[in-house]
């Protein structure tokens, strides 16, 4: 499997559009895909992690909905099937922290943090997701809530990783 690299922190390209027109310069320069998330609805680095190694296998397995890696690893990290519903975890112009991925192509390393300054001032924070957000995007019901606790919702949201193969 190929290695994957989580970088989170501040955008440092204020647009969405110009933010990934930039990630997609730094993708080509460093031979790798590049996707960037809120990092307010993801919930762990095992989230995104999971998420990464589905989108790998589907398509190493040729079962891939969409035709960039990138964008199936979205589909993934937000538990959706549809690629429409999926981009809502992407970044918009009212994110604050972003979560990047990075996935090096043929067998090269992970970029360095450094190598991705033009695009995130890194900090060391990790994961810090908004409880309400994560519940509104992956659609967590009061009634689940209720009956695990709102402690679990990281493990809620891996569930609908784990699901996104079985919706049709």
């Amino acid at each position: 499997m190929d290695e994957v690299c989580l970088f989170f922190g501040r955008p440092l390209i204020k647009g969405k559009e110009e933010f990934i027109s930039a990630q997609k310069e730094l993708q080509a320069k460093l031979e790798c895909v590049i996707q960037s998330l809120d990092a307010s609805v993801v919930v762990s680095e095992q989230h995104l992690a999971f998420a990464a190694e589905k989108a790998l296998s589907a398509f190493f397995e040729d079962r891939n909905v969409a035709k960039d890696l990138g964008v199936e690893l979205l589909r993934y990290a937000s538990g959706q099937r549809q690629i429409e519903r999926a981009l809502g975890m992407g970044i918009s112009k009212s994110t604050k922290r972003v979560a990047l991925v990075v996935i090096p192509k043929g067998g090269r390393p992970c970029p360095k943090a450094g190598e991705l300054a033009c695009l995130l001032e890194i900090d060391d924070q990790g994961p810090s997701f908004d409880p309400r957000a994560v519940k509104e995007i992956f659609g967590i019901t009061a009634e689940e809530i209720w009956a695990a606790g709102e402690e679990k919702i990281p493990e809620l949201v891996i569930e609908r990783v784990a699901l996104v193969d079985t919706y049709r």
